[in-house]
């Protein structure tokens, strides 16, 4: 009988390790069907947190949770779980969350093992086992998931072994994992990276070390850290330790502001704010004018995105019916994955017969792809004058890419960005060059990046200023990418002086 995802047995948990590798999620998840992509989006759109819990469409919001799912969506997988587990489909509880994640973790997710450490720590559809719990989250670390390091970070960040209970002492590599998760946007790895660069105990609060820790919180905040931003308040207006404050001096006006952007993540904490030194830069940069409107700060600082390119009129495709239809606004592209005898997910699959002959090959290569939904028998190809099936087909999955695959165009749900009149970039950049234009700059890496998923987003957007440099991926954000694999592009040119006036 084959072992259950759940039960995989794994090494025990080692705090005591003398390094730690930093590997990105984005490099080791299965790529994202764009259509799929477009039901994940409208379903966290309907689930945002300016709607009451007892208001929001649950039916709408689990079905099309489903339908990505139903693609092999990753994020949609993992987010149906936490449905199911809060019972938004009475249809399926915990069990079938439980599915949802091997299934995610059998594609390697490193994310779904660290959901299956949760699952172990809580409880949730298995039994509760904190030995496992620990063991699936150091895999997941390992694979490279940025929730698990942050949570075994903070768990090895006593002065000596069992100074707190439960707690370990391996400063150097919690802040290695802390490092790596905040370097892939995860914005709660900041306030622990914060205590261990300057805070008496674990490092010497040299002005250095606190600047570091300064932009550990400042960074954090823009990648949805309340803490760090409710931190950055405190700091910045009444520290407990002024001495060996990150912040350089008292400053009200910066604590109000952090004070906004900490209660905006306190209500929503699915909030970003990449755009932050738009309306609140480090110092010693001048903070610049504001009319003192909560949502005008706001506004300025979340990520932005472009007006939707208007796909084709109609393709062949959108012409076609049944299995073989699909939207004008997406194509096809070949994976080089195959199955044979039934569709092991669902998507578009087209045959292959690569040990027939030219003639075979010719009439295989008229069939389209098409639609078939998870266990669907793929059909029998025959030839136009052979009723006989053609022995050793193959069926290779086509994943949906938007018709303007490669463009640059962030994508984000509905509600999270601000959304620019225009559908291009105002104008672009290498990164050898110093910035030719004040405004929000979109960073973006070329299809078939390994990190690209993890660049490409509106949360990695930066306001910068005329004549300063570009980040740099391994100074600046910590991740190992050329400087000139990286492109730039202007998407709003509005400077910081317009926040002392109402919006537009």
């Amino acid at each position: 009988m084959q072992l259950l995802p759940r039960n995989e047995v794994l090494p025990l948990f080692e705090p005591h390790v003398a390094n730690f590798v930093c590997n990105r999620e984005a490099a080791a998840v299965p790529p994202i069907d764009a259509q799929a992509d477009h039901w994940f989006r409208e379903s966290l759109a309907l689930d945002t947190a300016d709607i009451y819990t007892d208001d929001k469409n649950y039916q709408s919001i689990v079905r099309l949770m489903q339908q990505a799912a139903s693609r092999r969506h990753w994020k949609a997988m993992l987010n149906l779980a936490s449905l199911y587990i809060e019972r938004r489909d009475p249809a399926h509880g915990a069990e079938d969350a439980v599915k949802l994640v091997e299934e995610a973790m059998r594609l390697g997710v490193p994310a779904a093992y660290d959901r299956m450490g949760t699952y172990y720590l809580n409880g949730t559809g298995v039994p509760g086992d904190s030995t496992k719990a620990y063991a699936f989250m150091q895999k997941a670390a390992q694979m490279g998931n940025a929730a698990s390091m942050h949570y075994l970070a903070e768990k090895m960040r006593a002065g000596v072994d069992g100074a707190l209970p439960g707690y370990w002492s391996n400063i150097p590599v919690a802040i290695k994992m802390l490092e790596c998760a905040l370097s892939q946007g995860y914005g709660p790895a900041g306030e622990y990276l914060e205590l261990l660069y300057a805070r008496p105990g674990y490092a010497e609060p040299t002005e250095s070390n606190k600047a570091r820790a300064l932009r550990a919180l400042h960074e954090g905040a823009k990648f949805g850290c309340h803490d760090c931003a409710n931190a950055l308040f405190v700091e910045f207006s009444n520290p407990i330790d002024l001495e060996n404050s990150p912040a350089p001096y008292i400053d009200v006006a910066r604590s109000e502001r952090y004070s906004m952007i900490g209660d905006a993540l306190g209500f929503d904490p699915s909030d970003r704010f990449p755009n932050l030194d738009k309306v609140l830069p480090l110092p010693p940069a001048a903070l610049p004018p504001w009319n003192g409107d909560r949502d005008t700060l706001l506004y300025a600082a979340r990520g932005v995105t472009l007006a939707p390119s208007k796909p084709p009129s109609s393709t062949p495709t959108s012409q076609a019916t049944g299995q073989y239809f699909l939207d004008a606004a997406y194509t096809l592209r070949a994976t080089a994955e195959t199955a044979t005898g039934k569709a092991p997910f669902e998507g578009y699959w087209k045959p292959q017969a690569p040990a027939q002959s030219e003639p075979v090959q010719q009439h295989i290569a008229t069939i389209q792809p098409g639609l078939y939904k998870k266990g669907e028998n793929f059909p029998a190809i025959r030839l136009p004058d052979d009723h006989r099936p053609v022995p050793g087909i193959a069926w290779e999955y086509y994943i949906t890419i938007p018709h303007d695959h490669g463009a640059v165009a962030p994508r984000a749900p509905k509600g999270m960005t601000r959304e620019m009149p225009h559908s291009v970039p105002l104008r672009s950049s290498t990164a050898e060059e110093n910035c030719p234009a004040s405004g929000i700059w979109q960073p973006w890496l070329k299809n078939g990046h390994p990190l690209q998923a993890l660049i490409n987003q509106p949360s990695r957007q930066s306001w910068i200023a005329k004549g300063q440099p570009f980040p740099q991926p391994e100074r600046d954000w910590h991740l190992p990418i050329a400087e000139q694999d990286v492109s730039w592009h202007l998407l709003d040119d509005s400077g910081p002086q317009g926040l002392d006036a109402d919006i537009k």
